[in-house]
């Protein structure tokens, strides 16, 4: 039986200048990354972790912001390095701090010239039992700046255990 050719193609089988560009910039962008890394010491190139250009800007994101600040210091030498590499001249590099791999994180403050991203997870209070034991301890401490921080710690602490019973 002879086999029937199919009139469905795959929607990749086209010829597309869209998908062509995007793929011409994913490479740019590893490309960029791999010179990133072998500028960089090996201790901090493995915690650069994803890199984009976006016009004259560079954003390298990395995993914490002790990395952050230690691959500011690598700042000129980076645009530098990658200089040749681009199509627009870059002369701004930007660094973010990825805590969470989803998406769906919401956007903190984090050291000057760096963002953070952290998931909306809720923090755990202790019970009533322990707040009142840290407002108790807090009252026979002899340090006066200690105390002060105890007594709040515990009035904070109170605040969101009421807050998260309602």
């Amino acid at each position: 039986m002879a086999i029937k050719p199919t009139s469905f193609k795959a929607a990749l089988s086209f010829p597309n200048r869209t998908i062509a560009h995007l793929y011409s910039r994913i490479e740019q962008q590893k490309q960029v990354l791999q010179r990133i890394h072998e500028v960089l010491p090996v201790t901090i190139a493995k915690h650069a972790l994803h890199c984009v250009i976006n016009g004259k800007k560079l954003l390298v994101y990395t995993d914490t912001a002790a990395w952050a600040s230690q691959l500011r210091f690598y700042n000129s030498a980076i645009l530098a390095a990658i200089a040749p590499l681009t199509r627009e001249s870059v002369s701004i590099m930007q660094i973010k701090v990825r805590l969470e791999t989803s998406s769906t994180g919401r956007r903190e403050g984090g050291l000057a010239g760096v963002e953070v991203f952290q998931s909306g997870r809720k923090p755990i209070i202790p019970s009533a039992e322990k707040i009142e034991l840290i407002r108790q301890h807090s009252l026979s401490v002899s340090d006066q700046q200690l105390k002060l921080s105890l007594l709040r710690l515990s009035a904070t602490l109170t605040k969101l255990s009421e807050g998260q019973a309602k």
